[in-house]
């Protein structure tokens, strides 16, 4: 059935907007019966902007592209070496609300860390995951019919330097850290699939199904 199974696909690096608009494309054209989906990607450098960003945490963007996007919260950073996951997921369907989404998210990281001994943790008040005050993973979403899109952004193994360009998250000051700092998932294989593994037990999904690369069905 397919409210007990979650589609994963692995679609490697590829550019934001390609995948923003398949998103958008799944999410407005699914109904009842359309699987809910996981992607799991890479994204070469960019700096998105949510729909409550300001312009003045765009510090010093330089050469690296800003995009404007559809999802919550404020300005962030892509780049290799992060993991990006897109929950594609009928939250209607399961009966949970975006608050309850949003922690499942959180916790199924806070879960995946504290396997390598990370102690992580959410804020209440501020999306995302932490360890000692230092930023791990950023969160936005978008809710469309019921559905969520957009996701999570992991860091990894990556050049950290950009986010000194920013405010991230439009906070002043606030300190980035990766997970080859922590003694975490030292790549983004071995992130995604732990991270596939947390997410899909506090979600409730029985089964998962994996693909490789997008479709145009995306079934």
């Amino acid at each position: 059935m397919s409210e007990s199974t979650l589609h994963v696909r692995y679609l490697g690096q590829q550019d934001y907007e390609s995948v923003w608009h398949a998103m958008q494309e799944y999410t407005d054209n699914r109904d009842s019966s359309s699987p809910d989906q996981l992607w799991i990607v890479e994204h070469p450098p960019v700096f998105t902007q949510g729909q409550a960003g300001k312009s003045e945490h765009i510090l010093n963007p330089g050469d690296i592209p800003v995009i404007q996007v559809d999802r919550g919260g404020q300005v962030t950073y892509h780049g290799p070496g992060q993991l990006v996951a897109y929950p594609l997921i009928n939250i209607k369907r399961l009966k949970i609300g975006v608050r309850q989404l949003v922690t499942d998210i959180e916790n199924s990281i806070v879960q995946m860390l504290e396997n390598y001994q990370v102690k992580a943790y959410a804020k209440a008040d501020a999306p995302g995951v932490y360890v000692d005050e230092r930023k791990v993973a950023s969160l936005g979403l978008r809710i469309r019919k019921g559905c969520s899109f957009h996701g999570l952004a992991l860091n990894v193994d990556m050049d950290m330097s950009p986010f000194q360009r920013i405010n991230p998250c439009g906070y002043a000051g606030l300190e980035m850290v990766q997970c080859k700092q922590l003694g975490g998932p030292q790549t983004v294989e071995e992130a995604g699939e732990q991270l596939v593994k947390t997410f899909s037990h506090n979600l409730g999904y029985q089964n998962l199904v994996h693909h490789q690369g997008l479709s145009q069905s995306y079934e």
